[in-house]
């Protein structure tokens, strides 16, 4: 009885383990983004901005699923389309686009980032490849 109690928190502890992610973009990576995006433009990034988030899959239909998930949360659905090809023969990669107006610290996205690539695992995506961001004037234009 003993051992398989300890079986079954550990199989649950193993469970838990491969549902958490990782993001895609380590800190340090999202705190040089942070200081291009200061030298090079004149965005005051402690403010609301557009963040794009992106997610990859072989098939469309888990990426609509997604989406529907994602729209519910809050996100505008941009598009569900197939890449183009670099090689003939290369397999097909469906992309799941979606935004939001929000503000970021480094920290912020980093958790952001990390629970968008645990939403991907849990959904069965291929992969949560990662993020963009522009003013949100950019969107009236």
């Amino acid at each position: 009885m003993r051992i398989a109690q300890i079986t079954a928190i550990l199989l649950i502890s193993l469970h838990c383990m491969t549902v958490q992610a990782q993001s895609p973009v380590p800190r340090e990576q999202l705190e040089q983004m942070f200081a291009n995006i200061t030298k090079q433009t004149k965005w005051d990034m402690s403010r609301p901005m557009l963040w794009g988030y992106f997610f990859t899959n072989k098939s469309r239909p888990p990426l609509e699923a997604a989406a529907k998930e994602l729209s519910a949360q809050g996100y505008k659905v941009v598009n569900i389309y197939l890449s183009d090809k670099d090689k003939p023969n290369a397999p097909d990669l469906w992309w799941l686009h979606v935004e939001r107006v929000e503000a970021h610290s480094v920290e912020s996205l980093h958790s952001r980032n990390t629970e968008l690539a645990a939403f991907a695992k849990r959904s069965r995506l291929g992969a949560y490849d990662g993020m963009d961001v522009g003013p949100v004037a950019a969107v009236n234009k």
